[in-house]
Parts: structure tokens; sequence; C-alpha cells
């Protein structure tokens, strides 16, 4: 019975070997993340006589490379939250922090632990690869909204409220009306310099050119806004650059971003419960990948409550002696880029309304009780969470037989 304590960190960790009753099997020592350190490592954990069971916490993801290598040369790992770790045996009033400190503390927590410990599940590159592509996706998102936020700022000085002529989504290349609008249009006096008819027959050309729908009565209210807008910046050549770069710089992250949902949804077509995810409610092409990139196989979940923990949208508990506190909030422990996907869910339930929905009905029930809004949410996202687990779980077991 040989504990095997792992304090990760960047590009190395340290490592404790203990067996029950504070037995050191061997005091703490440096292992650096690569090939042939791990390879002694794996070779050391072989050669100690006796099962070994090793520990360490998903920090990151400085973690999975030590973990990926050990789990492949069949040794048990277990990796546990960073949290569970902190809070464990925390009975002396003197504080130490340190490397070989922590891994001494991991290798006692998997002793003591030792019966529940869970083997650490290999997640296949497509899960892998998946989750990457999520993590960029809403790198991108945040870029494409500061590069949004930019434009307008500098539009706002050429053509005050351009950007709110069209509410058009974005289409497969990452393009949209508004910005492909102001890119011909970018100052008012690129219109008004010219009679109705004019601007008319110019912008019904540009729709063709585009491809966008032309509307005759929108051409005519255009051009009488923009007979009322003050502009700020002059109609030049600097000031066509400022706005053609800030174009530019948005029109390369609304493609990326576009093309990054389409990729996550062709490579979450290839995950078997591809099919039961988007064929529930409030799920589409872009928010069934981002659940099943961030949820992972759920098989590595004991029960749904489980799940909801991983999430931080399970119900906290605040109970002493006749003291039980009815409203408590929820944890929020777990992975915050789910909760974030799961919220957007909840959103699109709330929009499309669909009747039949037993989360739309529980959503909608919560409402009429006055339930204030993040409250509402979060349960809804608790009880989408439980009822994803059943149907995914039921499904994968299925296949299995």
């Amino acid at each position: 019975m040989n504990a095997v304590g792992i304090d990760v960190s960047k590009g190395k960790s340290m490592v404790s070997i203990m067996r029950p009753f504070g037995e050191i099997v061997s005091e703490p020592f440096e292992v650096k993340h690569t090939s042939s350190e791990i390879k002694a490592l794996i070779a050391l954990i072989n050669s100690v006589d006796g099962e070994s069971r090793i520990v360490m916490e998903h920090t990151g993801r400085y973690y999975e490379v030590l973990a990926h290598q050990l789990a492949e040369a069949n040794l048990f790992v277990s990796t546990i939250n960073a949290k569970l770790i902190k809070d464990f045996d925390n009975d002396s009033l003197r504080k130490v922090k340190s490397d070989k400190a922590d891994s001494i503390k991991i290798a006692r927590y998997a002793l003591d632990k030792w019966t529940g410990l869970k083997q650490y599940s290999l997640m296949d590159e497509i899960r892998n690869q998946l989750k990457i592509m999520n993590r960029q996706f809403g790198f991108y998102v945040k870029q494409k909204t500061a590069m949004k936020n930019n434009l307008i700022g500098i539009l706002d000085q050429t053509y005050p409220g351009a950007n709110t002529y069209f509410d058009s989504p974005a289409r497969n290349d990452g393009s949209q009306k508004w910005v492909d609008f102001i890119d011909t249009y970018w100052h008012v006096d690129c219109i008004r310099n010219m009679s109705l008819n004019a601007f008319t027959e110019h912008y019904k050309k540009w729709c063709k050119r585009k491809k966008y729908n032309y509307s005759q009565s929108k051409a005519v209210e255009i051009y009488e806004n923009a007979k009322e807008v003050v502009p700020v910046l002059p109609k030049d050549e600097i000031t066509k650059l400022i706005i053609k770069q800030a174009i530019s710089q948005l029109n390369n992250a609304s493609a990326t971003v576009e093309s990054l949902r389409q990729l996550m949804n062709e490579t979450a077509s290839k995950l078997p419960e591809y099919p039961v995810v988007m064929s529930m409610k409030g799920v589409g092409p872009s928010l069934g990948p981002q659940l099943m990139a961030e949820i992972g196989d759920v098989t590595r979940f004991s029960h749904k409550a489980a799940i909801t923990a991983f999430a931080g949208v399970d119900p906290g508990v605040n109970e002493s002696g006749t003291y039980a506190q009815k409203s408590v909030p929820t944890t929020k422990r777990g992975s915050s880029e789910l909760r974030r996907t799961l919220f957007l869910v909840m959103d699109a339930l709330i929009k499309s309304m669909p009747q039949d929905d037993p989360v739309y009905q529980f959503l909608d029930k919560k409402r009429l009780q006055g339930k204030p809004y993040y409250v509402y949410m979060t349960a809804g996202a608790n009880k989408f969470l439980r009822i994803y687990y059943g149907r995914v779980k039921e499904y994968l077991s299925k296949l299995e037989k």
C-alpha cells in the first residue's frame, strides 16, 4: 500500500512516496516533465513492493502530461480537485507552504482516501481537442467583442448609429451586414453627399454585390437618418484608414470565431453522445459542442449530484442545531466555463419558450414564483445537467450492449 503524492507545477513536479503510519518510502524529490525523467519515475513506482496509487491535483493543464503518461503505463492515477487537498487535514496552527510539504500532504490524502480514490480516465483525443478548441473559441469571442466595441467607438465619431441599422447574424465566413455597410459607407458624408435617388441606386447595387436583401424603405430610412447625423472626425484619408483598420481587425476575429464554431461542431459530431445532446432543447450547433467540451465523458461521474457539483450549480447547505438557512448560494467551486455555457442554454430556452420542455417549464415556474434571476437560472442549469446526465449515460450504456 504505497501512496504517491505529486505536487504539480509548470514543467516539473515534487513527488513523495509514503506507506501507512507515516512510513516514508521516498523523501520528496523533483521530477521534470521530460520523457526520460517520467520514465524513471514510472520505473521507481513499479519497483516499490505492494500496490501503488498516485494522487495529484488537477490544476490548470500542468498535470495532464504527467497524468497521461502515468496512466498509459497502467499505473493507478487519481486527479483531485485542489480545494479538497487544501481543506484536508488542516489541524495545525503552523502554516507551511512548500512543494515538498504539499507533496507529503497529497500522499497522506491518498492514504486516508485510499478506498474512495477514482481512476483517472484518459480523455480521448477528440474530447481533448474539443476542449482546447472551446477555450480558444472563448478567447476569440472576447477578442471579437473588444474589436466590435473599438469599431463602434470610432464609428461614433464618423457615422454615429450606423451599427444599429442592421441586426443580421454573422454569416458562416464571419461577415456581418452592419460591418460590410460601414466598410463602404465609412463616413456619413459618403451618403449625404449623394442625392436620395443616387444613394438608393448605389445601395441597391451594394446589396446585390454583397448578396443581402434590398429594401427601398430601408434605403430611404438610412438616407433620412444620415442628414441628421453630426460627425466629429472629417471625411479624409486619415479617418478612412483608421476605420478600415478597425474593420479589418473585427473581420479577422469574427472569421476565426465562425471557423472555430464550425470546426467544434464537426469534431463534436464524432462523439457518441452527439445526437442525444443535440436533441435537447436550448442546445444548438454552437452550445452543444461547448457543453460536450466542458463536461467531457459523463461516465466519470458516479451520480447526478457529482456532475452538478463539478459545474458549481449545486445548492449549498448551512445548518446548525435548530437553524437551517432556507436560501443558500450555490457552491460555484466547479467549472466557470461550464456554468457560463449552461446560462447561455437557459437564456436560449427563455427566448424560444418550448412549452413541452421540462427545463423550461421549471424555469417558468420559478419565474412566476418571483424568484430572482440568478436563482431561477441556476436552478434551471441544475435541472438541465441532471437530465443531461441521465439521457447521455442511458444512451451510452445502450451502445455498449
